[in-house]
């Protein structure tokens, strides 16, 4: 997939992962409204950093693959090409899940 946009400063552009709900004794489809917003997705782009007071870039902890853990009601949802993705500032991630 070609991504139409290029996250600036310390930015990445997450695509947020579905959990899928399981209930013992049969289906229970909630409707979207009732949903919480995912809390997990995967980077599809990342930022070059924030600049330091000398004008150096200060790296990103994360990279493009990763899947990460965010806060709740972080971000600015935005919608590519009928996908749902979320621009998120690297202080909005709270861990990198590690698949190892």
């Amino acid at each position: 997939m070609s991504l139409k946009l290029r996250p600036l400063a310390d930015r990445v552009i997450v695509e947020p992962q579905d959990k899928e709900e399981t209930f013992a004794g049969g289906a229970l489809v909630l409707p979207e409204t009732a949903k919480e917003k995912p809390q997990q997705g995967l980077i599809l782009a990342v930022g070059p950093g924030r600049r330091d007071d000398d004008g150096a870039y200060i790296k990103m902890d994360v990279n493009t693959g990763d899947t990460v853990l965010f806060a709740k009601y972080a971000g600015t949802e935005v919608k590519v090409d009928g996908k749902k993705l979320l621009i998120l500032k690297e202080t909005d991630i709270l861990a990198v899940v590690d698949n190892k």
